[in-house]
């Protein structure tokens, strides 16, 4: 069942609707957050691209949930973050 959109509903709708667009409209917006609060415009925040994954039992959940809380940890030893001197981007 559809319903007209509110006022909110309107202002952050993605035109296109698929997965994709709000991702890309998700990483846009957070990019923007936070160039701004580091004083930093335009400096890349993401590695490209993201990953569909079909989660099928709670094993596989877990599995999800873990990397999500330690994969931040992994960023200074990245190749791809702009921070570390064997960075490719810059």
């Amino acid at each position: 069942m559809q319903y007209a959109p509110t006022e909110n509903q309107t202002l952050l709708r993605s035109p296109s609707q698929t997965i994709g667009a709000m991702v890309r409209g998700f990483k846009s917006s957070v990019t923007k957050r936070i160039n701004t609060q580091r004083g930093r415009p335009g400096m890349p925040v993401w590695q490209r691209n993201y990953y569909e994954r079909v989660i099928r039992n709670e094993k596989e959940l877990s599995q999800v949930r873990e990397y999500i809380m330690n994969n931040p940890l992994q960023w200074a030893m990245d190749e791809e973050n702009p921070e570390t001197e064997s960075s490719s981007l810059f």
